[in-house]
């Protein structure tokens, strides 16, 4: 029988572990304790337990923590893991900066959304990740007391595992967990409604929806989720929601040149978007084998930029990192890796 794997776990599944297992009440906090605030490997570490209890613990459960396969770091500083999951790999990216450091988590092997201009579309779906293994990319790597950030912008996407996702958005916020701030979070999503209005309402985590493009025929073209899920109708569901005080939404628009990058397009925002509390990533594209699409030049993205501005719209570029590893936005992909298993 496999054993339970105790990562991932939240507090009234930890009780709940705990009554079945014949430990006093107090135990789940005391596992809890362990695993999210002194990142232990191993049930024999967990001291305040007692020897009897820890062996009863030992013969069900396991920690779970693995550590990554492989690291390659960029020449900016970025570093890529590289982690094994379900006998599949999957990537997580580690952006240090002078006074922030972002680890971008991925949620899902492969993504089943097939973005044009995305690598890991590419790839197609191979599953999705348990919230143990979500939380492994950020416990198991040497600059996890380090982070002060965590995005959901990496491989798969995080509202179409949202179950597992709002599971570690609970651990990483809870006091029993790492008790972080929901600020120091961001889930981003292409825009599945009901994943995501269970998200915000679940949760107080930062949003950021993947736009690129405010015409919904040009965005089909690009993104087929636009079938399913309008961006009319994405936006209409987050505008139920509160984002004039601490939570934030954003909209990331990865610039391709001809494409969405003209005052047409600008302006097309500034109404999509209008009385909306948001601000605008402008990204840049980075090319990928056998698609049709060329980024917007540096020029062309700082004019665009102007052209929101004028409108009113906040928007900011986004630095470019790790893009010699394949750890830029839009590059992760662990297709070579599984197919060789």
């Amino acid at each position: 029988m496999d054993k339970i794997v105790l990562l991932g776990k939240t507090m009234p599944e930890l009780k709940l572990l705990s009554e079945e297992l014949g430990l006093p009440k107090f135990a789940a906090r005391q596992i809890a304790d362990w695993l999210y605030k002194k990142n232990v490997d191993s049930v024999e570490q967990m001291t305040n337990i007692s020897l009897a209890n820890r062996n009863k613990i030992s013969e069900r459960c396991v920690v779970g923590k693995s550590l990554p396969e492989n690291v390659m770091v960029s020449a900016d500083g970025t570093k890529k893991y590289l982690f094994r999951v379900q006998d599949k790999f999957v990537e997580a990216v580690y952006i240090p900066e002078k006074d922030r450091a972002t680890l971008c988590v991925s949620s899902q092997v492969g993504c089943k959304m097939n973005c044009l201009f995305c690598m890991t579309g590419k790839q197609g779906f191979g599953c999705s990740l348990t919230s143990g293994e979500i939380l492994n990319q950020m416990q198991a790597i040497p600059e996890f007391d380090k982070l002060t950030n965590v995005v959901f912008m990496g491989m798969g996407e995080p509202m179409d595992n949202v179950k597992n996702v709002l599971a570690a958005l609970e651990i990483m916020t809870s006091d029993y967990g790492y008790a972080w701030s929901p600020k120091r979070v961001t889930v981003s999503t292409v825009g599945i409604v009901p994943g995501m209005r269970e998200f915000l309402q679940k949760s107080s985590c930062h949003l950021a929806v993947s736009l690129h493009n405010p015409f919904p025929d040009e965005r089909l073209a690009m993104m087929p989720i636009e079938k399913a899920y309008s961006i009319v109708d994405v936006l209409s569901e987050i505008r139920k929601y509160d984002f004039t005080g601490q939570r934030r939404v954003s909209f990331e628009y990865t610039m391709f040149k001809g494409k969405n990058d003209t005052p047409r397009h600008a302006a097309e925002l500034k109404r999509l978007l209008d009385g909306l509390e948001c601000r605008m990533n402008l990204i840049r594209f980075h090319s990928i084998p056998d698609v049709p699409l060329e980024g917007s030049s540096d020029d062309e993205i700082e004019k665009f930029q102007s052209e929101l501005s004028k409108r009113g719209v906040l928007a900011t570029i986004r630095k470019s990192r790790g893009e010699d590893i394949f750890a830029a936005c839009g590059l992760l992909s662990t297709m070579k890796k599984n197919n060789e298993l």
